[in-house]
């Protein structure tokens, strides 16, 4: 006898669904990671095999390339020096004309004046670029001198300050000129001051005081739209009593001045 085997097979649909949870019964959205704890490792970026990690001492960023996928930032897409010239302003004492480099005293302080040049003019000398928008850093270390008079030391004791700040002149389109705001319109200190700082100066013994290469160091953020920027710099001499302290004036840039300018991206 002859027997037939029918093999009956059931297709059953399979449901496709568009999200997926992972420690998550009910995801609401493409990929849905529960859990309070929870993290996600991907072994192509960890520090044996991807050269970008940067191991132990910190975090990497990770970006989205331009398909799509994920990708460690280089040092380039974190952050970068845009701005580190030698000895930034120029040297001589000038007293008129667009290299002035002295500042007067303005009594209790009535305003800052500009002062000093660029020692070179060009890119990376006198300007920087910023190709993105990102947090610039800025850092600075000016020299100064302070006098009486063409010949001789103040000598009279009185309490001053010389205060020195930073501040940018943008030298392209769009918001061409000074720089009083910030990349999200949020005004500056002063209108247009980054890197305020100041120092404590008195003298009553003349020429047995010294008068020379002081320096005033600064550090500030702020955050940039793309542009061409160079940054500038003014100060102001400010004391407590005003009779009888004579024309007394400081020069700015006689030493060896640096400024280093740092972007730091975010996105």
């Amino acid at each position: 006898m002859i027997k037939n085997l029918h093999f009956i097979f059931f297709v059953f649909p399979i449901a496709v669904f568009s999200q997926v949870g992972i420690n998550q019964p009910s995801p609401v959205e493409q990929v849905h990671v529960g859990g309070s704890t929870s993290t996600i490792r991907i072994d192509g970026l960890n520090s044996p095999n991807n050269s970008l990690n940067i191991g132990t001492n910190g975090s990497s960023r990770i970006f989205a390339d331009v398909d799509g996928d994920l990708v460690l930032g280089s040092a380039a897409n974190n952050i970068e020096i845009l701005f580190n010239p030698f000895n930034y302003l120029d040297d001589p004492e000038d007293s008129g004309g667009a290299n002035s480099n002295v500042i007067t005293q303005t009594g209790t302080g009535t305003g800052f004046q500009a002062a000093g040049y660029p020692r070179q003019i060009g890119a990376g000398l006198s300007n920087f670029v910023l190709s993105k928008k990102a947090i610039v850093e800025i850092n600075y270390s000016l020299s100064w001198k302070i006098v009486k008079n063409n010949t001789s030391n103040i000598d009279d004791g009185a309490a001053r300050i010389f205060q020195t700040l930073m501040y940018l002149i943008k030298l392209d389109a769009p918001g061409a000129g000074l720089v009083t705001v910030d990349a999200d319109g949020a005004p500056l200190i002063l209108g247009y001051a980054l890197g305020l700082n100041g120092q404590f100066y008195n003298n009553e013994v003349g020429a047995n005081g010294a008068n020379d290469q002081y320096f005033n160091t600064g550090t500030d953020y702020v955050k940039l739209p793309p542009g061409t920027y160079q940054p500038m710099f003014a100060a102001q001499i400010a004391v407590s009593i005003t009779g009888g302290t004579g024309a007394v004036k400081a020069f700015v840039g006689g030493g060896q001045d640096e400024v280093q300018i740092v972007a730091h991206y975010y996105n």
